[in-house]
């Protein structure tokens, strides 16, 4: 065993390094309604050619005392992490073959899901790409529980606890992407205003995007920015572990609310009708400059640092080097620093795998620390943030070299957008709804949570 891990972790180092060199990937369009939707963020600059073909096929490399492991995966060649997990693990296992298995990205779910109900699949290890299908195919039983005794969960910020399904884990969580402050130096510095903490309340986060901004016509500066998500609002809310988007009742989001509209009234931040009409994304709008703060997935981060790089967000550069940081969420009175919203993807061993003892033992390792550090390589979040986790992506070429930019990429409690519920999606019809009447105008704070808690309790009872 001592062996083995002692490659392993030569084998990491060699991963890495070569995973470096490769290209990080496009920004992950977060949907607009804010679900738990996480899709590869990567392009297909590492992806090795051979897997863009049949992989379904057997591989002729494989010898009659190797067991195959069928992965079932979306978008083999868009996505730069798969085939060094592979690399690693079967470098380590060289009795183990793990062939991926490209179902498509466009319903993936529903295609796994009928993949899974065959009584003819050989899937062993399936990656889940959204809480309700997770729940539809535990609804199903075609996934395996996962057997806990021996894992670690601390490493998953709570995550794990929150796809529990009647006490059971039928999947580990191995990517996520998560919400943060990203933050324009020079306006603060032209604004003569301290940068925003890794400590911030959300009293002194209004006062900053108050004190950096500028109304004057022609040269407005916007202290915070919200794009037209509902997340972007609504997710303040569930920061202190207490409140739910699920739960049925919304006066826990009045004091963000309140915030957020008081912000748009006095010209703090941007207009939400206009941005809506104008489809400005949010990208756009950091890039032009005159934007302090805004909060943001960190699925933006590859996208921010190779925009600056080709001189594309010139605004925010300076001399080729991007003049911006991050810093964690702010947090409500009491709350941990760090307290984070995040979404996810998972891997579940199939419950009709013959070889279920080498799948699990790929889940493990794809979801631990040592898959951790091979996803991060190149250039994607994992779920187990370590610290090695965390200085392999603070050390990318253009990341903010300030300490504090770094130190915001280690989360403490993190919740997911959208828990386990089997109503969640008519729940987000409503909040969708409930959010569009407040920002634009057509509701008071009161009126729309007042909407909202009547017409998610209609769907409850």
């Amino acid at each position: 065993m001592k062996n083995k891990r002692n490659m392993l972790s030569l084998l990491l180092v060699l991963v890495l390094t070569v995973a470096l060199f490769a290209g990080c990937g496009q920004e992950d369009e977060q949907g607009s309604t804010g679900t738990d939707s996480t899709t590869t963020t990567e392009t297909d600059t590492t992806a090795d050619d051979a897997t863009t073909e049949d992989t379904t096929s057997e591989d002729s490399s494989a010898t009659s005392d190797q067991t195959t492991i069928k992965w079932a995966v979306w978008d083999i060649a868009s996505t730069t992490y798969y085939q060094p997990l592979i690399d690693v693990y079967e470098a380590t296992n060289p009795d183990v073959k793990i062939e991926m298995v490209d179902l498509g990205s466009q319903d993936y779910m529903t295609v796994l899901g009928t993949q899974l109900s065959g009584s003819d699949t050989d899937l062993d290890v399936v990656t889940i790409k959204d809480i309700p299908g997770y729940v539809n195919l535990v609804a199903k039983n075609v996934l395996e529980p996962v057997d806990t005794s021996g894992l670690d969960l601390s490493g998953y910020g709570g995550m794990t606890e929150q796809i529990e399904i009647n006490d059971t884990l039928y999947a580990l969580p191995f990517r996520s992407d998560f919400w943060l402050v990203f933050y324009n130096k020079t306006v603060f510095d032209e604004a003569g205003v301290d940068y925003p903490t890794n400590d911030m309340t959300f009293e002194e986060y209004d006062a900053l995007a108050r004190e950096v901004s500028d109304d004057t016509l022609g040269s407005e500066v916007y202290g915070s920015h919200y794009h037209v998500w509902r997340s972007a609002v609504q997710l303040f809310g569930i920061l202190d572990g207490e409140h739910s988007i699920v739960d049925g009742n919304y006066d826990f989001l009045k004091p963000y609310y309140d915030m957020v509209v008081a912000q748009q009234e006095d010209m703090i931040a941007q207009d939400y009708a206009t941005l809506k009409t104008s489809n400005l994304h949010y990208s756009g709008a950091f890039a032009q400059g005159n934007i302090g703060m805004m909060n943001m997935g960190s699925w933006f981060i590859p996208t921010l640092i190779e925009k600056i790089q080709t001189g594309e967000y010139s605004e925010i550069s300076e001399g080729g080097n991007g003049n911006w940081g991050l810093v964690k969420y702010p947090h409500a009175e009491g709350v941990e620093p760090g307290s984070t919203l995040a979404t996810i993807t998972s891997l579940s061993v199939a419950s009709a795998s013959d070889n279920k003892e080498i799948a699990t033992d790929f889940m493990n390792f794809v979801c631990g620390p040592e898959g951790a550090e091979v996803v991060a390589a190149t250039g994607t979040f994992p779920a187990i943030k370590t610290d090695a986790v965390v200085d392999m992506i603070a050390s990318k070429e253009g990341f903010p070299s300030d300490d504090a930019s770094a130190e915001a990429l280690k989360t403490s409690n993190t919740y997911l957008e959208m828990p386990i519920h089997e109503k969640s999606a008519e729940i987000e019809v409503i909040l969708n709804d409930g959010h569009d009447y407040i920002m634009t105008g057509t509701m008071t704070v009161d009126e729309g949570i007042a909407y909202m808690n009547e017409e998610v309790g209609k769907i409850l009872n």
